[in-house]
């Protein structure tokens, strides 16, 4: 998400720092690239427009022309604008003591609001031990409610189906009574959506309003149609009131139109932000976290949080061990593969990372989707093996692996290069414990788990993941690496 503007911004503040001493001039040209790119990302005229005043403002500043590094200082202030921009701080929801307490899901058909419904109530349920019940009061749309129920089954939330009603008000009221009676503290009502916006549709909002006096009223919208759904937001803000807004398709969203000229057009914040299609692929929207990704400085608390969630802490643990004494085989390394791929994507994981780390380098979803394919044939490898060879590649031989290659649909080259690729693997990794950067990464990240992490990005990179190249880039590059200390060593045997 935010790639078009993300690449034009970097682009812009890496001109300003390479200018030796900064003047207006250079700043007005600037702020002039910087108006262009949120004006092409979608973002509304006139949020555009006080942005790039407010910046002018605080970088005409004394201070940042005194400044040792007045470029640096330029970008702080573009960093805080935008974070300003688009909320500040994160807004979670918040819950009050009553029971159950209401969340009305609001939008245009077709916007996510069925499927954003079940995705929120599972994370309130994951990560702030709420029991949600789910309701759906769409009786128009055929077998919408029946959509929520299918939604509800995935995400493991009941649902109040109220099957001899077809009236919206009854089913709300039936909705509080069961969560009553059972002991639901969280009541999801999915509403219904209309193709465009009617009067019928916000006097029926207005009465389940009235009668359920919910807690959140958040509005859904694709985050794809860009200034569209601020106006569609805006007035369903004027008619019901809504209190925050869940961008669906933001990982499809190149622009980010919608994120950024949301809060400050209709005064409230953007709370969630869909980024797949999984059930789990929903967010919290975090300004300063979306601010650093758009201006390349990485998203490391999230990525952190991704770990934390997702990876068993004493099987990261036990790796790290590994990795640090030596002892890390093929099955440790397919076991490690099994991990990553609960992160997501490589193109996901490389926004999440400071350009400092990455030497400024991404790949695209295409060369993501290649290293995918990679990892699952180096699975397919390592499971033809059996434990024996996991545990102790150097019993491979000629034969072994001429049954490897056939069991994995592969080719002995295939499970030889492979092969050579764990060796640098293992060569790389006591290289770094002998200068102790696992035990750094371990102690300075939460829990050792982002120590993991670092070990499990250091162990893909023979593959070529982070540099985005393929397996088989790479293991050209080792191997003119390797022929170029074969040639200095024979001419230094000659000299000898």
């Amino acid at each position: 998400m935010f790639e078009s503007l993300s690449d034009k911004l970097k682009l812009t503040l890496r001109n300003l720092r390479g200018q030796g001493k900064l003047t207006p001039e250079h700043v007005d040209v600037a702020l002039r690239e910087i108006r262009m790119a949120l004006l092409e990302a979608d973002v509304n005229y006139k949020v555009a427009k006080d942005f790039v005043e407010s910046v002018r403002v605080k970088a005409e500043g004394e201070e940042v022309w005194n400044g040792l590094k007045p470029h640096e200082q330029v970008v702080k202030i573009v960093y805080d604008e935008l974070a300003e921009l688009m909320g500040g701080t994160s807004s979670r929801l918040v819950f009050t003591k009553q029971t159950p307490n209401v969340v009305m899901i609001v939008g245009l058909q077709g916007s996510g609001k069925t499927t954003s419904t079940g995705k929120i109530s599972r994370w309130l349920a994951d990560n702030q031990e709420r029991k949600p019940l789910l309701v759906s009061v769409d009786v128009y749309r055929p077998a919408a409610r029946e959509q929520l129920k299918v939604v509800a089954n995935a995400v493991n939330v009941a649902v109040y189906e109220g099957k001899d009603s077809n009236d919206p008000l009854t089913l709300v009221k039936g909705a509080v009574k069961h969560a009553n009676e059972f002991g639901f503290d969280t009541l999801m009502i999915d509403t219904a959506g209309r193709l465009h916006i009617d009067d019928d549709l916000m006097v029926e909002l207005e009465q389940i309003k009235a009668e359920t006096k919910p807690i959140e009223v958040l509005f859904v919208a694709d985050a794809m149609t860009g200034q569209d759904a601020v106006n569609s937001a805006q007035v369903f803000h004027e008619r019901v009131g809504i209190t925050g807004v869940v961008l669906t398709k933001m990982d499809g969203d190149a622009r980010g139109g919608a994120a950024l000229s949301i809060k400050q057009v209709i005064g409230q914040p953007v709370k969630f932000v869909g980024v797949g299609e999984k059930y789990d692929a929903i967010e919290p929207f975090y300004p300063d976290r979306i601010a650093q990704r758009i201006l390349g400085m990485g998203d490391v608390l999230t990525l952190i949080e991704e770990v934390q969630g997702k990876i068993n802490e004493e099987e990261a643990q036990e790796q790290l061990r590994k990795m640090t004494t030596n002892q890390f085989s093929l099955e440790d390394f397919r076991n490690q593969l099994g991990q990553f791929k609960k992160l997501g994507s490589m193109s996901k994981l490389m926004k999440m990372l400071p350009e400092q780390m990455t030497g400024g380098m991404q790949i695209s979803d295409e060369q993501s989707a290649v290293v995918d394919h990679q990892m699952k044939r180096t699975e397919a490898i390592i499971d033809s093996m059996t434990r024996q060879e996991r545990n102790n590649h150097k019993v491979l031989d000629a034969s072994r692996k001429t049954r490897i290659a056939g069991g994995s649909g592969s080719t002995i080259a295939e499970v030889n290069q492979l092969l050579r690729q764990y060796e640098q693997m293992k060569k790389m990794m006591a290289q770094m414990n002998r200068g102790g950067l696992f035990g750094g990464m371990a102690k300075k990240m939460a829990g050792g788990l982002a120590g993991g992490l670092g070990g499990m990005l250091g162990g893909g990179n023979p593959m070529g993941m982070l540099g985005g190249g393929s397996a088989d880039q790479f293991d050209d590059e080792s191997n003119g690496s390797t022929r170029s200390n074969l040639r200095k060593k024979k001419r230094h045997k000659k000299r000898r």
